[in-house]
């Protein structure tokens, strides 16, 4: 946990799941995503979220700003063969990086990916990959980050 202007970073908790939740949304309506209104895909995710907390392979890193989460990212260890840019295999998937309007442009969306990016480091992973957006691109590429080679394709088998 670090802080910083009022700022606390720290691993999120069971406790904050409503809130991962609700962020989720905030960052698919920002995406334009439809169906953000649904509850099924919301009770779904509380779920997922409740479950994959206390997992080693997943870590959430939210920022809180006078004790309201205002911001998260989250990495997901992904099992992979070996390769030259992941000699021991595995790489760490990051994700759900959202920052609450009004609370962006703050570097919020920094610390949260930096504590996921920190984690990443501390199991030994090679290579951390994410989707960017237009407007998350420049952040990422600032941390380091450069456009892969192949681009990612999708095919959606289940509605």
């Amino acid at each position: 946990m670090t802080t910083l202007r009022g700022q606390r970073a720290r691993p999120a908790e069971l406790h904050d799941v409503e809130t991962l939740v609700e962020l989720r949304a905030v960052m698919f309506a920002a995406m334009g995503v439809p169906g953000v209104e649904q509850v099924a895909w919301r009770q779904e995710a509380a779920e997922w979220f409740r479950s994959r907390l206390p997992s080693p392979a997943v870590h959430i890193e939210v920022v809180e700003v006078d004790g309201e989460v205002v911001a998260a990212a989250m990495g997901s260890h992904r099992d992979s063969a070996p390769s030259p840019t992941s000699p021991r295999g595995g790489d760490v998937l990051v994700s759900n990086v959202v920052v609450r309007p009004g609370h962006r442009r703050q570097g919020h969306a920094r610390r949260a990916i930096s504590g996921v990016l920190s984690w990443a480091e501390a199991r030994g992973v090679a290579r951390v990959e994410l989707v960017a957006t237009g407007e998350g691109r420049g952040l990422y590429e600032g941390l380091g980050f450069q456009e892969a080679t192949y681009p990612l394709m999708r095919m959606q088998l289940v509605g």
